[in-house]
């Protein structure tokens, strides 16, 4: 990987930090910026965008008035689905490389990130490497200083900016380029995405349950969609603006409650910024206790997921003691601020005897 540029504004791997506690030492503030160069509108997008939200209003009306029971059952567990094909695949295993998969492990988050249709891993992985290295910068893909809508879905309705496309050919892609599968479906991703993304969750919901094609298609196939399009990007946007930085106040990224209550994954924003290389995305404990690092675990149980990534609460504590805003209610167990209640409920197993005494102390 390349040495950190005077124009970069944030960590992608742990080579990149320059300080003790993993950060940057230059000044952030002062790169945060727009040129505020005119956008160059793309209309074809523009209008497939309207109309997937039009769409998938009227495919609201269906789930509530015509949908099969079973239909309205599955609706949720499979837009989730839908979002671990990004959020553990393109983003956790293949853009920062948190933690390693074996081959079966790797077929299953390509077959979901096709599902999820947001571009093929090899290219939403290279922007999202150019947006952690220049975040809020005009070679941030999604760069949040343009503003909430363009972080949100603009930057997909326009040209990308000169700075994008110059710093993307910088971005180091040859751990994505050795990988066959990856290469792969960017090969076939136009064949294989309509019949993955489109085609199945429309004909499956016929064959095995009678749904009518209507349902399926507005339901199933748009609205699943739509909804995981807008959670993913509500992590550019409103997690790049309204929320808390307990680990870092000088930047943008913030730890969202909104994307935090669904327990997706990505809630805790400014801690991924700040340690983009755990795999957690989040600390340990009550921190990281969303979907998509359940299933990481699972599978590193079964042995399919393997050298998980994780930094120290040490760590954690030390940059946030420095950088953060202050907000970080509890450090870990002893912690000052540590509720009484919390200390009396906590199970400990395997205790020994001078463990069980300090635990008398604490209570």
């Amino acid at each position: 990987m390349p040495p950190n540029g005077k124009d970069t504004t944030g960590v992608l791997y742990e080579s990149d930090v320059e300080t003790l506690d993993g950060g940057l030492s230059s000044d952030l503030n002062t790169l945060k910026t727009t040129d505020g160069r005119k956008l160059e509108l793309v209309w074809f997008n523009i209008v497939l965008f309207v109309i997937l939200h039009i769409s998938s209003l009227y495919g609201v009306w269906l789930l509530l008035t015509a949908a099969t029971w079973t239909t309205c059952l599955l609706f949720v567990p499979i837009v989730v689905v839908t979002i671990l094909g990004i959020s553990g695949g393109a983003h956790r295993l293949w853009a920062h490389r948190t933690f390693k998969a074996n081959t079966r492990l790797k077929l299953i988050f390509l077959f979901l990130n096709t599902f999820a249709f947001q571009d093929a891993v090899y290219y939403w992985a290279r922007d999202h490497r150019v947006h952690h290295k220049y975040t809020e910068t005009d070679a941030d893909p999604y760069n949040s200083q343009r503003g909430w809508f363009f972080a949100h879905m603009g930057w997909l309705c326009c040209r990308k900016h000169p700075d994008v496309v110059a710093k993307g050919k910088l971005i180091d892609l040859s751990d994505l380029e050795a990988d066959p599968l990856i290469m792969f479906q960017k090969k076939y991703y136009l064949l294989l995405m309509p019949i993955i993304a489109f085609l199945l969750p429309t004909v499956v919901p016929m064959y095995l349950w009678g749904e009518s094609l209507n349902v399926s298609w507005h339901v199933m196939a748009l609205l699943r969609w739509c909804v995981s399009l807008n959670f993913i990007w509500a992590v550019n946007s409103s997690a790049h603006m309204h929320g808390m930085r307990p680990y870092d106040k000088n930047i943008c990224p913030v730890d969202q409650s909104f994307l935090i209550f669904f327990h997706v994954g990505e809630g805790y924003h400014n801690y991924h910024h700040v340690f983009p290389w755990d795999y957690k995305s989040a600390e340990l404990g009550k921190y990281s206790q969303d979907v998509t690092t359940k299933l990481i675990d699972f599978m590193a149980y079964l042995g399919w997921a393997y050298d998980l990534k994780s930094v120290s609460l040490d760590l954690v504590k030390q940059r946030a003691q420095r950088t953060g805003d202050g907000s970080h209610p509890v450090w870990g167990w002893g912690d000052k601020d540590q509720r009484e209640e919390d200390v009396d409920v906590t199970t400990i197993s395997h205790q020994r005897k001078e463990s069980m005494d300090c635990l008398k102390a604490l209570s």
